[in-house]
This record gives C-alpha cells, sequence and structure tokens, in this order.
C-alpha cells in the first residue's frame, strides 16, 4: 500500500479530533505537521521538544493506529523540534509490533499564563517560589524532592506549570513528565490490564524530572501507592527530581502510606501560605499592569485595588476572576473603573466573601471568648473547661465554613471525623437545652460575620 500522504493526515486528523475533544485536538494534535513515511517511521515535526513528549506519551498509540489503518507499515512515531527536523540522523526502526488502540486520560496541558515571569512573589510564598527556580534551573539540588502544599488558589499549579515550561524550553534535551496523580494511576491499571507493566517502568523510571500534582488522589489505593513508592525510590537513586504538589502537608493526607509520608517528608516541604494584603495588592497591580498595555485607555480610579484586596482575601483565582470581571464590564458600559462601580459590578462576589471566615480564625475567636489558650483548645485536653469551648468551635467550623468534616478533624489537632461529628451533634443539643451556649454561639456568630 502507498504510503501517507499529507492530504490524508488531514483526513486522519479529524477521526482524531473526534475521539480526544475539540480542545485537545487544537492544544496537542493539530500543531503537529506531517513531514514523512520512512523505514516505517511516521515523522512528525513539532513547535516543542515538550509538546512532542507530552503527545508520545498521550496521544502516540491512538495516532499510531489510525496511520496503521492506512499504512500497515508504519510501526513507530517520531517527533522533531521543527528547526531541527532534517538535521537529526534517523534511528533504526525497532522489530515491529501491533498497534493498539486506547484511551489515555490526559492531564491538563501546560498553561501559557502560569510561568515565572508572571508568578508575584510576597512573604507567603517567597520561599516556594526560590524552590522552583532551583529545580527549574535543571541541575543538582540540595533536596528531593519538592513537596509544595496549599490550599485552592495559593499558586501550588502557577509554580508546576512555570517549572516544566521552564525545563522544556531552557533545557531540551531533558526528559520532563508532568502528570497528575489520578493520571499515574490509569497508566499503571492500564500497564496492569495489557500485561505492560515493565514497559510502564521503564518509560517513568527513565525521566530527568518527575511532577507530579495533587498527590492525594492516591491515597487509600494500594497496588498504585506501592508502584509510586517504588518509582520514588528508583528515581531518586538516579538522582532524578521529583516534583509533587497537594493539598496537605505530607503527614497530613489521610491513608497515605507512612512509608511514602516519610519519604516525601525527606526532601523540601513548603507550605504555600494564605496570602497577605500587600500579596493580594500586589496581584491586582501586576494584573492590571498588563491589561494597560493592551487598553491604554482604562481608568482605574485610585482605592479600587486596594478595596479588593482587602474584601477578597482567601483565593487568589477569585481575586484575579473579580478583576477581568471589572474590565469586562467597564468596557462594555465604557466607563471608568471606581469604587462605587466595583461594588455594583461584584455585589454578589462581595457579599459571598462578607460570609465567609477561616477555621483558624474561628477557633482564635472561640479560644479568645472562653479565655483559653488556643493550644489547649486545639490539643489532647479532655477536661471540660477545654472540651465544651473545643465543640463550640467545631460547631461553629461546621456552620460557617464549607470544609469537611474531616478538614476540620485535622484542623484541631488531627482528631477523626468522628470525633467532630460528635462534638456538632452535642452542641446542636446543648443549644436547645442551654441559654448559655446558645448566647455564647450567637455572641460569636455575629462577631465572626461581623
Amino acid at each position: 500500500m502507498a504510503e501517507m500522504t499529507l492530504e490524508q493526515w488531514g483526513e486522519l486528523k479529524q477521526h482524531i479530533r473526534q475521539t480526544v475533544g475539540q480542545n485537545n485536538f487544537r492544544n496537542w494534535i493539530e500543531p503537529l505537521e506531517f513531514a514523512e513515511v520512512a523505514d516505517g517511521v511516521a515523522t512528525f515535526s513539532v513547535p516543542t521538544s515538550f509538546l512532542g513528549t507530552y503527545v508520545s506519551q498521550h496521544y502516540g498509540d491512538l495516532i499510531l493506529y489510525q496511520i496503521s489503518r492506512l499504512d500497515p507499515g508504519v510501526r513507530k512515531l517520531d517527533f522533531r523540534v521543527a528547526a531541527n527536523c532534517a538535521a537529526r540522523p534517523r534511528q533504526p526502526a525497532p522489530p515491529p509490533e501491533p498497534a493498539r488502540s486506547e484511551t489515555r486520560l490526559d492531564s491538563a496541558p501546560l498553561d501559557e499564563r502560569f510561568r515565572f515571569d508572571t508568578f508575584v512573589v510576597g512573604k507567603p510564598n517567597h520561599l516556594a517560589h526560590a524552590a522552583a527556580r532551583r529545580v527549574a534551573e535543571g541541575g543538582e539540588t540540595t533536596f528531593n524532592p519538592l513537596f509544595l502544599y496549599g490550599g485552592v488558589g495559593l499558586g501550588k499549579t502557577h509554580l508546576m506549570h512555570a517549572i516544566a515550561w521552564e525545563l522544556t524550553e531552557k533545557r531540551p534535551a531533558f526528559n520532563v513528565l508532568f502528570l497528575s496523580a489520578e493520571q499515574f494511576m490509569y497508566r499503571f491499571v492500564q500497564a496492569l490490564r495489557d500485561r505492560k507493566i515493565m514497559d510502564f517502568k521503564q518509560m517513568f523510571r527513565s525521566v530527568d524530572v518527575l511532577m507530579v500534582d495533587d498527590v492525594q488522589f492516591i491515597a487509600g489505593k494500594d497496588s498504585t501507592q506501592e508502584e509510586f513508592f517504588h518509582t520514588f525510590n528508583a528515581l531518586v537513586d538516579q538522582n532524578k527530581q521529583i516534583v509533587i504538589s497537594a493539598d496537605c502537608a505530607p503527614g497530613d493526607i489521610a491513608k497515605l502510606e507512612d512509608r511514602i509520608k516519610s519519604r516525601l517528608q525527606c526532601g523540601l516541604v513548603v507550605d504555600l501560605h494564605p496570602t497577605d494584603y500587600e500579596l493580594r495588592l500586589g496581584i491586582l497591580q501586576t494584573r492590571l499592569e498588563r491589561y494597560r498595555d493592551q487598553h491604554p485607555d482604562l481608568v482605574v480610579e485610585p482605592g479600587v485595588l486596594e478595596f479588593l484586596a482587602h474584601r477578597i482575601n482567601t483565593n487568589v483565582r477569585v481575586l484575579e476572576g473579580a478583576l477581568t470581571r471589572l474590565f469586562a464590564f467597564a468596557s462594555l458600559v465604557g466607563k471608568p473603573i471606581t469604587q462605587d462601580l466595583t461594588q455594583d459590578c461584584l455585589a454578589d462576589m462581595l457579599r459571598s466573601f462578607e460570609r465567609k471566615v477561616s477555621l483558624e480564625e474561628i477557633k482564635r475567636k472561640v479560644a479568645d471568648h472562653y479565655n483559653i489558650r488556643l493550644s489547649d483548645m486545639v490539643g489532647p485536653k479532655r477536661t471540660r473547661c477545654y472540651a465544651r469551648p473545643r465543640q463550640v468551635a467545631m460547631y461553629l467550623c461546621k456552620q460557617l465554613t464549607s470544609r469537611s468534616l474531616p478538614e476540620i478533624g485535622r484542623s484541631f489537632g488531627g482528631r477523626d471525623h468522628t470525633t467532630v461529628m460528635h462534638g456538632v451533634r452535642r452542641i446542636d443539643e446543648l443549644r436547645l437545652q442551654d441559654a448559655e451556649i446558645a448566647d455564647d454561639l450567637e455572641l460569636l456568630r455575629r462577631a465572626l460575620e461581623g
């Protein structure tokens, strides 16, 4: 049969689009430029080495399957950076292998916005930024792994993407694998199913840098934890860098094996703290400067950014989203951004933040109200003078926040969620029987929501 032509590749791409979806097609398949088929190898030109590696790992089998239906002689795919496509010598093709069709679970592509030059550094994230920069240099580090943890919208994802961008652009020879813990599990299960576990092990043990996002996902999944443990050890033994992110510290990840917790803690564990006012203001100022580069006529009155930095104080993504909404609204109505316009445009968002309080704020307020030390309230003491305020605080945490019972339990000295459930139920009963408890709850609620 004749070798595949450029026109035939265009037709095959449409079949691939139906399988992977429009977004994945646009990000990963559309940039591929078909070069040639020779010696059983279909060669594609790619704009970056990272894109070639990503497509090979995530869509290689699907592409190979589609091509082999047209040209059974194709046994391998080769992705080469455009500038070097003609210069590199062709590697000999491996022995023929049957093409397989399989669906892979995709992790999020690298976001162009998430680079080091767009990351605003402040006191809460200074150490995390410095450590990420050090890893992105590509040389040996004094810490392995780098473990980044923190709540939603504090910059973990931004730093992970920034490291991957920096490494793939400045160290194109590096094999950087960036995926979610969920995807790690999916590939492992798939390798077991297809009896290709040795291929799986080889792929993960041959990387120069392994980056795993949301590692808490593998907690409680015994077989996946076992393989992750061995992969981790193999890479550390080879002095290969590992970067991990999670929503909490290694020791606080429930159902994660102790030996994995120990391994994760042997490197540099960095907490991305909640943003302070100065950092939030800096983020808003940076976003405004970038927007003004394209919209120089935009007028923002003094005090607007300061107002937003004070009022939206928990999540950077929400903060940036608020500013984006303001930009769009001001552009549509053709007015300057004033504080009055800000309050009108963001009324729903500002109201929601008025009602939100943190677990730490609740615990501090309750400890102060009952005139006890915060450390005693969250500590192991079970005497009534500490146990009752502790239950009151747990009750308010459940009522005034959206945090889960396990999260609340962890913030109270690592207590189990059943302990929190008991405390909440007890206070719910007492408030109907004990006027003093009911008054305390009302007083504390007003203070926290005020």
